[in-house]
């Protein structure tokens, strides 16, 4: 297949478009900088030039191709609304062009702020939220009543690569700057993790195999604990690791303040039995406490 990739050139995007190439997909990934586009090209990609808000370049990349698999996202959580509404444009955009094709369209969520306290499955089902910006998962799938193979990939904490790890990379740089390490409470709450190459491998299954209107769960771990997660960071900082009440949240975390303390554990026994998806790689804790994972 064609396949329209934003993100291709990303920290999953890069994982994500190998396997398909060697899965014998043809990738042209969406490239907004020359960085990207040598990227791109080093991985045998084609290249479309363009941005998520150059909408005319996304509508051009989804028409030209088999099926479009959105990964992009600008990821500044002090601007977390405005990119919220680009993402849903674009998404409009690419889903207004593939409507009455069947072709498969893979948008990208996440499994936090779905329930938090409870193991969050596939057949739970995400409401709009004043207080969630990114509707990415609402909104692609709001295409699969329209004749678009629709389906959502929502991702837990991903690592797999050094300096990355989701959120827990803006973890890191807080501790550097407060020259501390903190977590809320006793540090019981729970974060899904996964590899990024499990995850590359589940993108390219949910396109193969994934159902209209599907839900898929790229978890490799159903929930590490917080209080492991920012004592490991404050080892690799020789930085203090304290606990923090709730009330202090947005002073520590500015504009994370949101995810501070929520337990977010999720499963992925659905997405293992539909897709035939196995998670192998690395767990979180010891993936990340590798020498070096966050450079000081």
């Amino acid at each position: 297949m064609r396949l329209f990739v934003t993100g291709a050139a990303g920290f999953i995007g890069t994982e994500t478009t190998k396997e398909l190439i060697a899965n014998g997909h043809q990738v042209v990934g969406l490239a907004r900088s020359e960085e990207n586009v040598r990227t791109l090209e080093n991985l045998g990609a084609q290249v479309h030039r363009g941005s998520l808000q150059d909408v005319e370049s996304l509508k051009r990349g989804a028409k030209d191709s088999d099926g479009v698999i959105h990964l992009a996202f600008i990821h500044d959580f002090t601007k977390f609304a405005e990119n919220g509404a680009i993402d849903k444009t674009a998404i409009d955009a690419m889903g207004d062009v593939l409507v009455g094709t069947n072709k498969p369209f893979i948008v990208t969520s996440g499994t936090g702020l779905i329930a938090p306290g409870v193991v969050v499955t596939e057949d739970m089902r995400r409401e709009s939220s004043t207080h969630v910006p990114r509707v990415s998962e609402q909104a692609g799938l709001a295409y699969a009543s329209r004749g678009v193979r629709a389906m959502a990939i929502r991702l837990p904490q991903v690592h797999g690569a050094a300096g990355k790890a989701g959120l827990i990379s803006y973890l890191v740089e807080l501790a550097r700057q407060k020259g501390a390490a903190a977590y809320v409470g006793d540090g019981a709450e729970r974060w899904a993790a996964a590899h990024r190459l499990d995850v590359a491998r589940l993108y390219r299954l949910a396109l193969e195999r994934g159902t209209v209107n599907g839900i898929y769960h790229a978890v490799g771990e159903e929930g590490v604990p917080m209080r492991q997660i920012v004592e490991l960071i404050g080892r690799a900082l020789n930085v203090p690791v304290v606990s923090i009440r709730k009330e202090q949240a947005r002073d520590y975390y500015g504009p994370l303040a949101m995810f501070a303390g929520l337990d977010m554990p999720a499963s992925s026994t659905l997405t293992q039995q539909r897709l035939g998806w196995t998670p192998t790689g690395t767990g979180l804790i010891a993936d990340i406490s590798q020498p070096g994972y966050f450079k000081v």
